[in-house]
């Protein structure tokens, strides 16, 4: 077996990027989180609404993948899938679940805990008619999660669609918009020797505490 603690001794990195105190955040979770993404955009950081989704299913197994931010307000995190995939599955059975923002480049990251719940078709729809042609035919043609032959059945079906759907492509019953309700949202920044600045917001009925969490 390959010996490869030396490559990853070699990938360690010293964070410097920045602090982050009590005197420096709003108290409004969301205008801090707002703050931070705008942040990562002005600084070029790849997929800035990037996020993993980790939901566990009702065998008690997590899983995580990535998925897209599409809107964040008082009202929490949004985004989108099909709701017959893997992800939807799990959340119909626990919508518990987390969200991990990473934006390495500025060492840092913010973890959301709290449970989701599906958005309105209309507003699912609304969002819908803004994607690109392509991307809403794939939401007719992708049975997300599920086994398929080979990749030129997704191309058959691109076609079928498509030809179907030339101009106007509604939106498929199966798809559409969760909205993830926090219950306590932290920000991570990186320090220098691990010893990293923690600040998480908890929600305790319609107020937020701010607590100092040990790195």
């Amino acid at each position: 077996m390959t010996d490869s603690s030396k490559w990853f001794e070699s990938l360690r990195v010293s964070y410097e990027q920045g602090e982050l105190n009590e005197s420096d955040i709003t108290h409004n979770p969301f205008e801090q989180f707002n703050l931070w993404l705008q942040d990562a955009i002005n600084n070029d950081v790849p997929e800035p609404n990037a996020m993993v989704l980790s939901t566990v299913n009702k065998q008690g197994q997590p899983s995580a993948r990535n998925v897209l931010l599409k809107s964040a307000d008082e009202n929490g995190f949004i985004f989108f899938s099909n709701k017959t995939s893997d992800k939807a599955t799990d959340l119909k059975h626990n919508p518990h679940c987390s969200l991990l923002f990473s934006w390495l480049p500025q060492h840092r990251q913010v973890i959301v805990k709290g449970k989701a719940e599906e958005i309105s078709m209309q507003d699912s729809n609304s969002y819908f008619q803004t994607r690109p042609y392509g991307s809403r035919i794939s939401a007719w043609v992708s049975d997300q999660s599920k086994v398929i032959k080979n990749r030129e059945e997704l191309e058959v079906k691109v076609k079928e669609f498509m030809d179907k759907y030339p101009e106007n492509v509604p939106m498929p019953s199966h798809w559409g918009g969760y909205l993830v309700k926090p219950e306590s949202i932290e920000f991570w920044q990186g320090r220098p020797s691990r010893l990293h600045d923690r600040i998480r917001f908890t929600k305790k009925a319609n107020n937020w505490t701010i607590e100092r969490i040990s790195p």
